[in-house]
């Protein structure tokens, strides 16, 4: 249990650098660039795809896997939490009216509970209980 609890410690750390891409893209393009929050943010989640990819892979998982193997999970992974971004910006930022930097707080949360579970115990997993 205590390797489970360091292993997602140290994902939320790799989440929070990968959120800094994210966030900071979507910031730029809504801000700077008059894109719509919901597209902006699609756009700051595959920023932050790529970033996690790289970090999750030796950092938090430290997996072995050949990339052919696991970037294409990763890649289904990394969709699924894509739309679910998607969709749930859009219910926050669009069908609610919450502010788009409070919506994105709330969706990365949900979102980070689907990626954390699927990468660990089917992207990176290789059987060894870690």
């Amino acid at each position: 249990m205590a390797d489970l609890f360091r292993q997602f410690v140290r994902f939320f750390g790799v989440g929070c650098v990968s959120a800094i891409g994210h966030y900071g893209l979507l910031i730029l393009l809504v801000q700077a660039a008059g894109v719509d929050a919901v597209p902006a943010s699609a756009a700051g989640a595959l920023l932050g795809a790529w970033i996690n990819y790289s970090l999750n892979y030796r950092f938090t998982f430290r997996s072995s896997k050949r990339h052919v193997e696991s970037v294409s999970k990763f890649a289904v992974v990394a969709a699924v939490g894509l739309l679910l971004n998607t969709l749930f910006m859009w219910i926050g930022a669009e069908l609610l009216g919450i502010h788009y930097l409070i919506a994105q707080v709330l969706t990365t949360g949900l979102v980070m509970v689907w990626s954390f579970v699927a990468n660990r115990f089917w992207t990176f997993h290789v059987g060894d209980g870690k």
